[in-house]
């Protein structure tokens, strides 16, 4: 099974008719991703790329039976696209839209939690490259045609690097049940902890990377939180060796701006809770493939 998306999954867009959104809603239809509509206030009641547009989200889920939504609204207008894809009741919101203020994002979080946990959507980002479950479907904006199918997971904050390990383990056979770009801002919906639990709880999943970056407490949790929890091997990855103290560094999040949130002492971190940590972004795939040996697990990509 994949995590959060397969081929039934039925999504829409919101922020559909937009330059952006038309483009990568192009890119995931010919992917195989189950497209039903999209969201544009105001055009409701037409049709884009040959599929209808709604005024409200809860108009689309109504009339398409839409479970997943991506966000690709611009960033003073994402908050409020979030928060209404929530009282829509989707169940998977991914919200690709960088820029969102951090005040946004603290309302949106403490929004959510109105609702029951079993009732609450899952969000992925924002500023993030979304999702893949690779030969099934795609919310985001990722190089589909990079990634093969296979039993190893991927989860990061940063998409590029997502990318880089995607292509690096398919040149070396290996294929990936899902990628998760949780996204490089302080405040996102879901962390790696949240997706490393998923990824553990399917049993399409032998192994998993985890490809972090400088700034914030999470990759440290959740490093923590495998050496008590993964009966799966972890693989890890902490970008910005280099990095200076206080100045950031590409993603909103990546700041070092206390104890733990270097690269160094996150990948310290990393190895003393039992991962094994890629020395370089170009020894992403190559160090799992070393682990899948060691620990005796086969996860050949599909042709």
């Amino acid at each position: 099974m994949s995590i959060l998306i397969d081929g039934s999954t039925r999504v829409i867009l919101q922020g559909f008719t937009g330059d952006k959104a038309t483009f990568h809603a192009k890119e995931m239809i010919a992917y195989g991703t189950t497209l039903v509509g999209g969201v544009t206030p105001g055009k409701g009641g037409t049709t884009h790329i040959g599929l209808p547009v709604f005024n409200t989200v809860k108009d689309a889920v109504r009339e398409t039976g839409a479970t997943a939504t991506g966000i690709l609204v611009p960033g003073p207008f994402a908050a409020d696209a979030i928060m209404e894809a929530a009282d829509a009741g989707l169940q998977l919101i991914v919200a690709i839209t960088d820029g969102i203020p951090a005040q946004d994002m603290m309302r949106v979080k403490r929004y959510l939690k109105r609702y029951q946990r079993e009732r609450r959507s899952t969000l992925i980002g924002p500023n993030c490259a979304g999702v893949i479950s690779p030969g099934k479907a795609m919310i985001g904006i990722m190089p589909g045609h990079i990634y093969k199918e296979g039993r190893v997971g991927i989860v990061g904050r940063s998409g590029t690097l997502g990318y880089e390990a995607a292509a690096q383990m398919a040149a070396l056979g290996i294929g990936v049940s899902t990628s998760v770009g949780i996204g490089g801002d302080p405040i996102n919906g879901s962390s790696f902890l949240d997706i490393l639990e998923r990824f553990e709880q399917d049993s399409e999943t032998d192994a998993v990377l985890m490809i972090g970056e400088i700034g914030g407490p999470q990759e440290a949790e959740a490093a923590q939180w495998v050496s008590q929890n993964m009966s799966k091997p972890v693989v890890g990855y902490v970008a910005g060796l280099s990095a200076p103290t206080g100045r950031r560094m590409g993603h909103a999040g990546a700041i070092i701006s206390a104890f733990g949130d270097s690269a160094a002492e996150k990948a310290e971190i990393m190895r003393s809770s039992g991962l094994a940590v890629a020395p370089s972004p170009s020894e992403l795939g190559s160090t799992m493939a070393q682990v899948l040996a060691r620990t005796g697990r086969s996860t050949p990509a599909v042709a």
